[in-house]
């Protein structure tokens, strides 16, 4: 199996449960270093424990309010290479936002065929996809 993100490093919120737990059980199943947080330790802690087991990433928990911001300095200064992800993250866009035209017809074709929570009108897309604008899409991976 082919780890989609190795070794990029992925910052969750709310990742403790529902659609966060998620995105962080789907970063490090496809190799990725994740740090994700949330506002009561207990649940996070666990799913650190169990996601770092399963492997073939890791995740870290935070225990933060992003609404403080001495929480989000540490939730930063908690996250492996800050300065590189901070200056990947200028360049970014947020996740589900814009892509390219294949990713936004691969995400459609996906929601018809196999999802089961959402809708074609809950795939957010602009026009960022057909001028090419996502960045993410212009990255050569380094896996051979």
């Amino acid at each position: 199996m082919s780890l989609r993100y190795h070794n990029k490093v992925t910052v969750v919120t709310g990742g403790s449960k529902g659609i966060g737990r998620g995105i962080v059980r789907v970063f490090v199943e496809n190799g990725a270093k994740v740090v994700f947080c949330a506002r009561e330790s207990a649940a996070g802690e666990a799913l650190e424990a169990e996601f770092n087991k399963a492997g073939p990433g890791s995740c870290k928990f935070v225990r933060c309010d992003i609404s403080k911001e001495e929480d989000i300095k540490e939730l930063a200064a908690a996250t492996p290479d800050v300065a590189d992800t901070i200056k990947m993250g200028e360049n970014a866009q947020l996740m589900g936002r814009m892509g390219t035209e294949a990713e936004c017809g691969l995400a459609a074709l996906y929601l018809a065929a196999e999802a089961t929570f959402c809708t074609g009108i809950d795939l957010l897309l602009s026009g960022g996809a057909e001028l090419n604008y996502g960045f993410k899409s212009q990255i050569q991976s380094s896996q051979p």
